[in-house]
């Protein structure tokens, strides 16, 4: 390499870690970044175990992969801000993957994923991303968010399914519909309670954790009042208070192969969600992220998850959000945000035996509601026919088959109308 390229290359693939420190860092940002750190692992407490449980998972893989690809995300990314950890719009790709393949195959499926990242960001490919259009983005985001909803409705209403839950969305809203005179009324009233303290919290207080308190205050109205409804400890058995050894299931080649699928579809949302997030820190911050090194280190804390048995990795917006206005100066708070995670785990593992799922499954709830653009996507609709067209093929299609296909057909249309303008303003 020539030393007329090499500064490039050290500004394309600086981790801002580095950056802040060569700026200059200091005792009083490292209290900035603890306070802010505390902040974001309070709020992903909860959200962690829940994604996971959401997902088809134990709740403690969900905790692993805020640990370690969390710290892993902040220590090697290429924004000032990002918060890595589970994200709510995976749990239908994760979901998938787990009935299909068993545990071992979404370990090995997420390890392959972060292979794809950490060398389409070396390929810097993050650039490429930006160019999904906005409807794609939209469209997939809502229909995510509806997906997400429909799945917390069996742990809301306790329901009792005999046939088992259906993957698919359409299905899954008839059996759920048809299972509804076996609602626990006391696990209904335990989820909406965490849903209608959460909304509260947040409007009135939005500076407080509203999803942590809404789980905490459904938590011991449960145990006090001796609710007959689901908990963490009665499903899982309670979450373990360390990490695990690191390991990875036995790879053959057959394997490999059969869930390739499931990793190109990590990487694929993986990709778009990490730099939407790291896009809207910087709107917030004034600062602009890398997006080449970014997906190296979303590549890099999808690897480091899977080997201690977690989930998908990915930029998690509301946790990232919420580390810009708490106050944060740079990684470190991300970094420490995993390991006050860590913390919370090693001393306050037994309490969450105590965790009706109904709560979690308010709390997601909330989550699927705040993650659909439904302002926006009302917006797009009257913008164009071929806008709506785009937005509502994705929506439509991620529905009823499945993301891939909802963003491709997004993406294919939208170039074919792209194309389409082309031709018809050369005529002209």
């Amino acid at each position: 390499m020539t030393q007329a390229a090499q500064p490039r290359f050290t500004g394309v693939f600086t981790p801002k870690l580095a950056t802040i420190f060569a700026e200059g860092y200091g005792l009083k940002d490292l209290r900035a970044d603890a306070v802010a750190g505390l902040t974001v692992a309070i709020v992903a407490l909860p959200l962690s175990m829940g994604i996971a449980i959401a997902s088809g998972v134990s709740p403690d893989r969900g905790l692993y992969s805020a640990i370690v690809g969390g710290f892993l995300v902040s220590a090697l990314g290429g924004s000032r801000y990002q918060i890595g950890g589970p994200a709510g719009a995976f749990i239908v790709l994760v979901a998938a993957t787990v009935a299909l393949h068993g545990i071992d195959g979404l370990i090995l499926a997420t390890f392959l994923s972060g292979l794809m990242l950490t060398l389409g960001g070396f390929l810097r490919l993050g650039a490429l991303i930006r160019y999904v259009p906005h409807a794609v983005t939209v469209g997939f985001t809502t229909a995510i968010a509806a997906v997400i909803t429909a799945s917390q409705l069996k742990d809301l209403f306790g329901l009792r399914l005999p046939g088992g839950e259906p993957g698919e969305f359409g299905p899954k809203v008839v059996a759920l519909a048809q299972a509804l005179p076996s609602t626990n009324a006391q696990a209904l009233a335990a989820g909406v309670a965490c849903i209608a303290i959460a909304v509260a919290v947040r409007r009135w207080r939005p500076a407080w954790p509203a999803l942590l308190i809404g789980v905490v205050i459904a938590t011991l109205a449960a145990a006090l009042l001796h609710l007959d409804v689901e908990t963490i400890g009665s499903r899982f058995g309670g979450i373990p208070s360390g990490l695990p050894m690191p390991h990875l299931p036995v790879v053959t080649l057959d394997r490999l192969w059969a869930v390739l699928p499931a990793a190109a579809a990590f990487t694929l949302l993986g990709g778009i969600e990490s730099l939407l997030s790291a896009t809207v820190a910087d709107g917030m911050s004034g600062r602009q992220h890398r997006s080449n090194i970014e997906l190296v280190a979303q590549g890099v804390g999808n690897m480091g998850a899977a080997l201690f048995g977690g989930i998908c990795v990915t930029g998690t917006i509301a946790r990232t959000a919420t580390n810009v206005r708490a106050g944060a100066r740079g990684p470190v708070a991300g970094m420490l945000h995993s390991l006050f995670l860590l913390g919370f785990m090693m001393l306050a593992a037994p309490l969450a035996a105590y965790v009706p799922l109904a709560a979690l499954a308010g709390m997601l709830v909330v989550v699927g509601w705040n993650m659909a653009e439904k302002a926006e996507f009302a917006r797009l609709v009257s913008v164009s026919w071929r806008t709506a067209a785009v937005l509502l093929a994705t929506f439509g299609l991620t529905l009823a088959r499945d993301l891939i296909t909802g963003i491709a057909a997004g993406c294919i249309l939208a170039a074919l109308f792209a194309l389409e303008a082309r031709f018809r303003t050369r005529r002209a």
